[in-house]
């Protein structure tokens, strides 16, 4: 939120421009000399983690304050899964297959950037993980629609620029996993997982554990492909087992399409089924 107060003390921008245009001397060159807000090797030292984790939770919270960001639907999948026509490129047949995600994606995306743009934009905009494969295929979904979307981006010793398809206003990059889940989840007002590897697992059991835990309030929580997920995870085992309770089950859905997405998210706490709706 912008601060319309005026301070009347001298800001920041003009002391850091002031101290460029100061004599070169032995003194001025020295590290010690250098403003502490201004130096990149000061700041990236370890004891100063604490103020690095604060500015990473508020450089994008601000920015998106400041564009008028209300809600987000939050989309996490893999960035391995090519698109259909770069199928016959994929490592595994199981990749090629998984493609059709790549276009439910983009459709879901397109879908409900069309909605969010009927009640201006501003709620429900989509929000990836910004790279490629069903991250690019999001935000690309949002582009079809003619609206905006985020990215947030995270440096990687790979897959580091963003995809072309992020607002570029909307788009961050961070450094910490952590704070770059929170941003993901503090304006969510639907959370949707396409297949994925590691990282699409680590975002989708933080989300659940989170929302079981109470830690986060209950929203429509969609698992494209049951095929996929069941295959690779065995959910009746965990509840059988007594790790987790029969009421965990309820937390999610299964979905095939963006049509199917956009319905459960619609009548989302409708009905108390087993196949994931909520009853309350």
């Amino acid at each position: 939120m912008k601060d319309d107060r005026k301070s009347p003390f001298r800001d920041a921008h003009t002391d850091r421009s002031t101290a460029q245009e100061v004599p070169d001397t032995e003194q001025t060159r020295a590290p010690a000399y250098r403003l502490a807000f201004a130096d990149s090797d000061f700041l990236c030292r370890d004891e100063l983690r604490p103020v690095r984790l604060q500015l990473e939770l508020l450089k994008p919270e601000m920015m998106l304050d400041a564009q008028g960001i209300e809600s987000t639907i939050v989309m996490f999948g893999g960035a391995r899964i090519p698109a259909p026509a770069q199928k016959d490129t994929a490592r595994t047949q199981t990749l090629a297959d998984l493609s059709r995600f790549y276009d439910e994606a983009r459709d879901f995306a397109r879908l409900m950037t069309e909605k969010s743009k009927k009640s201006g934009g501003l709620e429900n905009v989509i929000v990836t993980g910004g790279g490629p494969g069903v991250m690019e295929a999001g935000n690309r979904g949002a582009v079809d629609a003619g609206g905006q979307s985020i990215g947030l981006n995270i440096v990687l010793p790979h897959e580091q620029a963003p995809n072309e398809y992020v607002t570029p206003d909307l788009c961050f990059n961070f450094h910490y996993f952590a704070i770059r889940k929170m941003h993901f989840l503090m304006r969510a007002k639907a959370i949707c997982v396409f297949p994925g590897g590691f990282g699409t697992l680590d975002e989708l059991f933080e989300a659940l554990t989170l929302i079981q835990t109470g830690r986060m309030e209950r929203v429509p929580f969609l698992l494209f492909g049951r095929e996929f997920w069941e295959k690779i995870i065995n959910w009746d085992a965990l509840s059988d087992a007594g790790t987790i309770s029969g009421d965990d089950l309820e937390l999610f859905k299964f979905v095939e399409t963006a049509e199917e997405a956009i319905e459960a998210i619609d009548t989302w706490g409708q009905s108390g089924r087993r196949d994931g709706i909520p009853g309350r």
